[in-house]
């Protein structure tokens, strides 16, 4: 009420399993909440992947970080979700974002959501009960041994004064196969979930019994545990989760039948080529997932002691060496939870090194115009001044422009980022100039990793002389994307920037002179196993062919669409790197065709859409990766030449110019199996364009994103 009368905005960290139980920030005036959704079903994974959740006030809305998945209508009038108000996000304002996010943990956000979805209010309400009980019952029970609860309110986190030496207390509990937090020789704190049962308690209660010299006495809960301390004006009286979604599946064949349900509607890399330029969606493989599933790589907290994460700290070793020789970097950090985190921890790592060495006034960072929007989120996070460098009509940089801007900002020249192979697709040759021209004039080279499936093997940042770089383990390295994540960012660096690297306030990291970018040591470490499988299944000779591999698959995809497409950018041996970019803006002028159109139409052929409008508008952005067969990537070009087809027909007059397949698409079963038909071509060119013998359906037709926008709404059913 204080910061209201004073115009200042209140910001909750909120623990998401406690608002069960007390007054949800909301309630009480907060603008905004946020916090962690990891107890919501998701393992402690040593860290991670878990997703954050983030609500506000209406006020604040267009000021959210990240994606938000608001509701809208399709040609149909019928509901669909949709990316809401992309335009405060880092691919439309770039510098001018709201944040740098682009991978984000949507497949930890789905588990936690089915997680409340399972249990709905009653369930939610009675795991929060039951935690909250025995917490207070075990702060009743520990003052007989000396113990003394010092929170004077608590959900599940108790902190003890002890009545002997706190590190003593520590030890014997871990004689005792548990970990208790020491704060120093006289406090120490612990938690409670839901593993948590009585029988834990007791042995809580045996260890304060046994370092006191007392008798422990069990303790019995007969399931009606009243004990507690949440103050009356704070506890919940209002209903959450009242949604149908949230009520009807509470057993395992609804629930598993729903979750099949949601499955079948995503057009997955096991049903399909996804063909995202600049996304790398390449085969994760069975054998390399299989670890993630093993509780002895999920059930592990990030602080435990060292002795007890032995095969989790070879395991991240290992990789900080084999990640290390792949770059040509003396050391990698895998802290970083996305590429976007990456690029703001290598960012970050400079910075530290440069006001380290009295160049606290170097903040200009060059970035090419070509760049990933997250690029200058990223340099403007990390408190940097943007400076944009030109790009050639052959797609490079403009190596005079970059010389110019460099020269002219050379006493407070920071760094340069650059992605190589470049956005655009092809293999910068000038790339040694280019990193010359900056450390020349005393900055430093930024490579951004997101290219590296064209690198491995082959040449590596480190040979060609850049300082940081940071790799996407769910690209290069076949960890999943999750639908969006999670994804793991790893960067490395020259030995000169080794002690600025992340570190940890908690666990030591192997640096000393930098700060931490996320709240677990090593990240996302659960993730860790199937980029390890990965690599060492490989071994040098297999990821340098699955380089190989993938430059050779988008070279003949690029020679074969060039028949129908302009491909926009080749080097001067008239190749591409591993992605192509096809030029759609011809369309628009003769058909009315955009590219965001010939995206929708590929769905009726059964494949997810190349990256829309990026890097340059109005094309499509095409990366086929070393997984595919030949088949695929045929099946790919043969749909790609025949809705080019179809627009020489809109061209040529033969199809009406709004009213075609390509304006109609998608074309779902429900208006394909319609009993009327008005459209002036058949249910056959609209819905079964190729030769087929499976058949995916779209589950909603072009989506009105004006309508959305205005309506924003993340909700289905009030």
């Amino acid at each position: 009420a204080k910061a209201k009368e004073n115009n200042v905005f209140v910001a909750v960290a909120a623990d998401i399993l406690s608002l069960a139980l007390l007054t949800p920030p909301g309630e009480w005036g907060a603008d905004a909440v946020c916090g962690s959704t990891q107890r919501f079903g998701v393992p402690m994974g040593y860290g991670g992947p878990e997703a954050a959740y983030f609500a506000c006030t209406d006020t604040f809305k267009r000021n959210i970080p990240g994606r938000i998945i608001g509701l809208t209508v399709d040609a149909q009038g019928n509901k669909a979700f949709r990316l809401a108000l992309q335009t405060r996000e880092q691919h439309i304002k770039r510098e001018k974002a709201t944040s740098n996010i682009c991978t984000a943990s949507a497949m930890v956000a789905i588990m936690a959501g089915q997680y409340a979805a399972w249990h709905g209010q009653e369930g939610i309400k009675a795991i929060a009960k039951d935690i909250h009980c025995l917490a207070g019952l075990l702060a009743k029970e520990a003052s007989k041994y000396g113990f003394t609860q010092k929170n004077k309110s608590f959900f599940d986190t108790l902190c003890f004064e002890t009545p002997v030496d706190a590190e003593l207390v520590c030890k014997k509990a871990v004689e005792n196969k548990m970990n208790f937090n020491l704060i120093d020789s006289k406090h120490i704190s612990l938690s409670l979930d839901e593993t948590i049962s009585i029988d834990n308690v007791n042995s809580v209660l045996s260890v304060f019994a046994e370092v006191s010299g007392k008798k422990h006495n069990t303790v019995e809960c007969n399931g009606s545990c009243s004990e507690g301390n949440i103050p009356s004006n704070l506890v919940r009286k209002s209903s959450f989760l009242t949604q149908k979604i949230f009520n009807q599946y509470h057993s395992e064949t609804d629930m598993m039948r729903y979750l099949k349900k949601m499955e079948v509607k995503d057009l997955s890399l096991n049903r399909a080529m996804i063909p995202l330029g600049s996304c790398t969606m390449k085969l994760n493989a069975a054998v390399e997932m299989i670890p993630f599933t093993w509780p002895e790589f999920a059930n592990i907290h990030p602080f435990v002691p060292k002795d007890q994460a032995e095969g989790y700290l070879e395991m991240i070793d290992n990789m900080d060496k084999i990640l290390s020789e792949i770059t040509g970097f003396a050391k990698v950090s895998l802290q970083p939870n996305s590429g976007a985190a990456g690029e703001y921890a290598g960012l970050t790592t400079i910075r530290n090194y440069q006001r380290a060495n009295g160049q606290e006034n170097r903040t200009v960072c060059l970035i090419p115009s070509s760049a990933h929007g997250t690029n200058p989120a990223s340099a403007a996070m990390a408190g940097m001044d943007i400076i944009v460098i030109k790009s050639t009509s052959e797609g490079e940089i403009d190596i005079a422009d970059l010389r110019e801007k460099a020269e002219a900002n050379k006493e407070n020249l920071s760094c340069l980022m650059i992605t190589y192979p470049s956005t655009h697709g092809v293999f910068e040759e000038g790339i040694l100039e280019i990193i010359k021209i900056i450390h020349d004039n005393g900055g430093l080279v930024y490579m951004d990793g997101a290219n590296m499936n064209a690198q491995v093997g082959l040449t590596s940042p480190g040979y060609m002389g850049a300082d940081v770089c940071h790799l996407n383990l769910h690209k290069t390295f076949a960890m999943p994307h999750g639908g969006g994540g999670p994804g793991v960012g790893p960067i490395g660096c020259t030995k000169e920037l080794v002690d600025y690297l992340p570190t940890h306030c908690m666990v030591e990291t192997g640096a000393t002179k930098g700060s931490a970018v996320a709240a677990s040591p090593f990240g996302s470490a659960m993730l860790l196993p199937i980029s390890y499988g990965y690599l060492k299944m490989l071994g040098g000779n297999g990821l340098t062919d699955a380089t190989r591999y993938a430059i050779l698959n988008a070279n003949y995809m690029r020679t074969r669409l060039s028949t129908a497409y302009n491909i926009l950018y080749t080097g001067k041996q008239g190749m591409c790197a591993h992605e192509m970019i096809l030029d759609c803006n011809p369309f628009n002028l003769t058909s009315g065709i955009q590219c965001g159109d010939v995206a929708k139409r590929l769905m009726d052929y059964g494949f997810h859409a190349p990256t829309v409008a990026f890097p340059v508008h109005g094309t499509l952005m095409v990366e086929p990766t070393e997984s595919e067969p030949l088949s695929e990537m045929d099946r790919l070009c043969d749909a790609l030449i025949q809705i080019r087809k179809e627009i020489k027909d809109i061209e040529d007059g033969k199809s009406d110019k709004e009213n075609n397949l390509i304006k109609n698409a998608p074309h779902t079963m429900q208006v394909v199996c319609a009993e009327t038909w008005d459209r002036p071509y058949t249910r056959q060119e609209a819905a079964f364009p190729q030769p087929h013998d499976d058949k995916y359906w779209p589950t909603c037709g072009k989506v009105d994103d004006a309508f959305g926008d205005r309506n924003l709404c993340a909700c289905w059913d009030k």
